[in-house]
């Protein structure tokens, strides 16, 4: 990521912040609306404090993204943990879809092409270490 785009998602994600709970909501309504299947690993959690978990999630990486290096052993060791959850490669592209259309709705018109375009590298990025992580316990396994 440059420079630039890594400011475009951190300055984007303090206009997500005041309006948290409404996100994360609109995140799972938008992740099980394309992969209903998914609802499954949810079953037993209450998705109020799941919401909770994934803004201070999404805002470690966000504000860790300068420094990715401090960062990448939490997302390799949440990586881990979501395979126990049952999260399967295959599941990635969809969350970064509905990640970004949850910021389309949230930021309105403040989502200009380079926000998108921010975003979907941030999202990347996150997502490669994840599933390099994902795999290093499936081949363990």
């Amino acid at each position: 990521m440059t420079p630039d785009q890594i400011k475009l998602v951190q300055e984007s994600f303090r206009e997500v912040v005041p309006i948290r709970e409404t996100a994360a909501a609109l995140f799972y309504e938008k992740l099980f609306a394309i992969d209903g299947s998914l609802k499954a690993l949810f079953r037993e959690t209450d998705m109020r404090k799941q919401g909770a978990k994934l803004m201070a999630a999404l805002g470690f990486v966000v504000h860790g993204l300068s420094r990715a290096e401090t960062i990448v052993p939490a997302i390799q060791d949440l990586a881990r943990r979501h395979v126990g959850y049952g999260v399967e490669e295959h599941h990635y592209p969809t969350v970064g879809q509905a990640l970004i259309d949850t910021l389309e709705a949230g930021l309105g018109e403040a989502f200009t092409p380079q926000v998108r375009e921010a975003w979907t590298e941030a999202y990347s990025l996150l997502a490669g270490v994840m599933i390099a992580a994902a795999r290093e316990v499936q081949l363990a396994a």
